[in-house]
Order: C-alpha cells, then sequence, then structure tokens
C-alpha cells in the first residue's frame, strides 16, 4: 500500500488550505484513515481520523471546529480542509492507514496506524 499525500504550502494565518492524500495498492474503502502532524522539534500528533465507512469522524482538540476530514472511496483519496489555520498548525502533516480493515473506531496514537504517506509541509505565516 502507498500513500501520496499533497496540497501542503505557505500561508497566512487565517487562511485555508486542503490537503489530499491518494491511496494505491489496497482496498482503500476497508480501511479507516488518519492525519497525523510533526512540528520541528516536537513529536508527532494525531490531527484526525475518518472510518472506513466516512460515516464518523475524530478530531483533535486543537483542531476541532477548524479541520474537516472526508474521503471519497471512488477516488481512494482522503482529504483535511484546513480553515483558520494558526501559525501553532506549522507541521508536516502525514496521512496514514489504520490497521486491518473495517476497523469500528481508527485510533489516535501512531501505532494504530500501518502505512503512512511522506508528509507534506504545512507553514503559516503570521
Amino acid at each position: 500500500v502507498q500513500l501520496q499525500a499533497s496540497g501542503g504550502g505557505l500561508v497566512q494565518a487565517g487562511g485555508s488550505l486542503r490537503l489530499s492524500c491518494a491511496v494505491s495498492g489496497g482496498t482503500f474503502s476497508r480501511y479507516g484513515m488518519g492525519w497525523f502532524r510533526q512540528a520541528p522539534g516536537k513529536e508527532r500528533e494525531f490531527v484526525a481520523a475518518i472510518r472506513w465507512s466516512g460515516t464518523n469522524t475524530y478530531y483533535a482538540d486543537s483542531v476541532k471546529g477548524r479541520f474537516t476530514i472526508s474521503r471519497d472511496n471512488a477516488k481512494n483519496s482522503v482529504y483535511l480542509q484546513m480553515n483558520s489555520l494558526k501559525p501553532e498548525d506549522t507541521a508536516v502533516y502525514y496521512c496514514a492507514t489504520a490497521y486491518g480493515i473495517y476497523t469500528a473506531v481508527p485510533g489516535r496514537q501512531e501505532y494504530e496506524y500501518e502505512y503512512w504517506g511522506q508528509g507534506t509541509q504545512v507553514t503559516v505565516s503570521s
């Protein structure tokens, strides 16, 4: 399974970006998906997750109300719409597939994810 994240860039505080993650080599519709991020000097942290069916989504408190995770199973892709961006959102963003198939609730920990994309840089200027 391969994941390709894209859509990062430089944006001013208050702006928006939409990240995409294309998944190949597996049956995408069976996997829960997650987004994580890693800021310089910090550990990678959970951002958002979505159930394999797309019916349930989960967010870190720091992004709730500003970020929206979604998926298009027909396009084997997961997205992260980021609005009202803040300088503290600056990080490399990673997409990942949850372990197993038809996972009821995708986790919030790195060890609960099996395959990872290469990351896309998001920089928010103040």
